[in-house]
């Protein structure tokens, strides 16, 4: 098992993660140790509900279950699960738990961070990305149709639970959407500000044939490093207001392409992907990397068989890109490699996108 401890920088805000590979019928005790007693209400995945709704053994009369797919992620059944709440009669002591995706995740802690402004928040990732990534930092948030996480808070939850055993039923589309944010870690790992070196590419490359076999021992240590490394982030910059911009590397192209196929064609692994692909293409265009860097990142990508997505109409991905809430004045925003592992932000101006 391991423990760690998220401590918000100027705040008295701490929190443990726990990554153990452990029956998932032992979760239930777990949590309800954790709420002591009170009231909770548990959002979950109807995908996690069908595979592990038993195992978990929470009451019927307690869940609501939320369809799966960044669809669900609305205004609609925001006021569903804040309707649920509110017939359960939960207080301020009560809690919310979410066992599911980042879907699932986003959407209860945006309920948790509004209902009676702000009550217990408890994470229990599911899936791959969100136990590496959206678990890990407090972004809550739901989606309008004028784009992705346009709404959210920043909110810490009192936990996470990770079990890397949820992942042996992960179909293979969203086990290979998580790499792709793993990936993204690999590429910004030294301007993290870590402590610790763990040369996660060469992690990537040596145990390679472990991950994809999704071996458990090998898959938790895959998450710890990557959660190490967003605690680095977080702990810094909670709200995002400097360093933990890094984190959206791939980001602004990627829910640029998410949006123009509505949500539904790509996942956001594959989008993501997708972006750090175009963020290396415009900053060789810049001189920011040489073409040396480029093609060595370019085989880390081909090494887990990414898909390789359409090329879209410049305009309306510039269009897209500037509604985006990092847009700033005329520029957009762009998180771009300039060393091997190194990322910075750029401001850049819609002509350079067009030229």
């Amino acid at each position: 098992m391991s423990e760690i401890v998220i401590n918000i920088k100027n705040s008295e805000i701490t929190y443990p993660i726990e990554i153990k590979n452990e029956p998932v019928s032992d979760l239930y005790n777990k949590i309800i140790n954790v709420i002591n007693g009170e009231n909770y209400l548990v959002v979950i995945s109807e995908k996690v509900e069908k595979l592990y709704g038993k195992e978990l053994n929470f009451p019927k009369s307690n869940k609501f279950i939320l369809k799966d797919g960044e669809k669900e992620k609305n205004f609609n059944n925001y006021q569903k699960i804040i309707n649920k709440a509110l017939e359960l009669k939960l207080t301020r002591k009560s809690s919310i738990i979410t066992v599911g995706g980042g879907v699932c995740g986003d959407l209860s802690g945006f309920v948790a961070s509004t209902y009676m402004r702000g009550i217990n928040f408890i994470q229990v990732p599911t899936t791959l990305l969100a136990c590496v990534d959206s678990s890990v930092g407090g972004k809550t948030a739901i989606d309008t149709n004028f784009g992705k996480n346009m709404v959210g808070t920043f909110y810490q939850p009192k936990c996470v639970f990770i079990n890397p055993n949820f992942l042996k039923t992960l179909d293979e589309r969203q086990f290979k959407s998580g790499l792709g944010e793993v990936v993204k870690y690999s590429f910004i790992e030294k301007s993290c500000r870590c402590d610790v070196e763990y040369n996660l590419m060469n992690f990537l490359s040596e145990k390679f044939n472990e991950i994809n076999q999704r071996d458990e021992k090998t898959l938790a240590k895959l998450i710890e490093i990557c959660v190490n490394l967003k605690k680095s982030v977080v702990e810094k910059d909670e709200k995002e207001a400097d360093l933990r911009r890094i984190l959206n590397f791939g980001h602004t192209y990627g829910h640029a392409v998410e949006k123009i196929n509505n949500y539904k064609k790509y996942t956001h692994g594959e989008a993501v992907v997708e972006g750090m692909r175009f963020a290396f293409n415009l900053a060789l265009k810049l001189n920011k990397i040489d073409k040396n860097y480029k093609f060595f990142a370019e085989d880390v990508i081909k090494k887990f068989n990414f898909p390789i997505l359409p090329q879209y109409k410049s305009e309306k991905m510039i269009d897209i890109m500037k509604s985006d809430k990092k847009a700033e004045k005329n520029c957009i925003n762009f998180v771009l490699p300039t060393d091997y592992s190194v990322v910075d932000i750029f401001e850049i101006t819609e002509n350079i996108l067009t030229d």
